[in-house]
């Protein structure tokens, strides 16, 4: 009896090898798996739709070009724009998909993902959240949008220029709010400016009449507010409907076709990348071309940082092909820390040890449904 256990072990151990070989055989042969967790519905979905768009027009530009030994296939989940909706998104992306590069957005999502992906050597590349925190987040996870400090640290000069010496913040009760709040209440000081009154709002909330009155109370030069997705032309719509007449000015969230076609919106001043559709590198005539016929319309910041993140997997396992060196996480960190620079949409795209981009900032203001640069 002891004989023919010991027999059956090892022949369920044999068949277990075998199955192992031919999966490592499939994944071989197969293709590169590049997972997204984005918000696929809900009040958040209009950001997905946005990121998702950027991505396929890479992995386009990826195929046509023959970069690779292997295709590229996205495999998407929704994050709903949650932290759980991340962790679990995140969980499946790694262990049932296989993804070796994950591409994410919004500051919770991302802060509930990145343990897991660091943990099952997934790269998460970050294109839409933008909270401070999420540099150095995890040596897998690396940012190719300016964080919020950046952003906050562009428009504070700009208000002292105004004459704002008195700035009233509304922002969301979650990480990326939070920070935005830490952010001003502490940089406005040396700006010669103080903070009229802080207000704070669910991430659900859609009724802002009440802050309004208090906002309008507070008598502020400016209003700064710190929000994303469908709740951000609610607070803009009723905070003029309810008399705020000050400048509002917000971040690079406020990008969105939601906010833009919004009449009210009209004078809404925000800081973002800069987005050079006139620059002459082949990188970016090719993205804006390619995009103006498509869609018969200019990109966005954030259809440019997709196109980024996706490109940047290109180029990373591009080399490590050449090298005939595997294409997984660690070696693809080890290819980001070693080039550093890379031709993108925009110019060249420089990263520091965090896996931080590091790119300028323009102020702009909303006129027509159309940003202008203003600064």
């Amino acid at each position: 009896m002891i004989q023919r256990r010991t027999l059956l072990a090892a022949s369920a151990a044999s068949a277990a090898l075998l199955l192992a070989d031919r999966f490592s055989a499939a994944q071989e042969a197969g293709s590169y798996i590049i997972g997204t967790l984005f918000p696929m519905a809900g009040p958040n979905a209009e950001y997905g739709t946005i990121f998702t768009a950027g991505a396929q027009m890479a992995l386009a530009h990826i195929a046509e070009d023959k970069m690779l030994r292997k295709p590229v296939e996205l495999r998407a989940e929704d994050s709903q724009g949650t932290p759980q909706g991340g962790a679990t998104g995140m969980t499946k992306l790694a262990n049932v998909d296989h993804a070796i590069y994950t591409l994410i957005g919004f500051t919770g999502v991302s802060k509930a993902a990145a343990p897991i992906g660091q943990r099952n050597k997934v790269v998460m590349v970050n294109g839409g959240g933008v909270g401070p925190d999420l540099s150095g987040l995890a040596p897998l996870f690396w940012n190719v949008i300016p964080l919020i400090d950046k952003e906050i640290a562009a428009i504070l000069p700009w208000l002292k220029a105004q004459g704002s010496k008195r700035v009233a913040v509304l922002y969301v009760d979650d990480p990326l709010g939070n920070a935005a709040l830490q952010q001003m209440t502490a940089a406005l000081p040396a700006n010669g400016a103080t903070l009229a009154g802080s207000f704070s709002i669910a991430p659900t909330a859609q009724q802002f009449g009440a802050i309004a009155a208090k906002i309008r109370d507070s008598s502020p030069d400016a209003v700064y507010f710190a929000s994303y997705g469908a709740q951000q032309a609610q607070i803009i719509k009723q905070l003029r409907d309810n008399g705020v007449t000050q400048t509002l000015i917000t971040y690079s969230a406020a990008t969105i076709p939601s906010v833009r076609d919004l009449a009210e919106a009209d004078g809404l001043v925000f800081t973002a990348q800069i987005s050079d559709w006139t620059l002459t590198d082949p990188v970016t005539q090719r993205f804006v071309k390619d995009w103006r016929a498509k869609y018969n319309a200019d990109p966005t910041t954030y259809h440019q940082n997709y196109y980024n993140a996706v490109r940047l997997f290109g180029m990373l396992a591009q080399s490590l092909e050449k090298a005939d060196k595997p294409v997984d996480g660690e070696a693809m960190r080890a290819e980001l820390l070693r080039v550093r620079r890379f031709a993108l949409v925009g110019g060249e795209g420089s990263f520091d040890d965090n896996g931080n981009i590091a790119i300028p900032i323009q102020i702009n203001r909303m006129k027509g449904g159309r940003a202008e640069k203003i600064g």
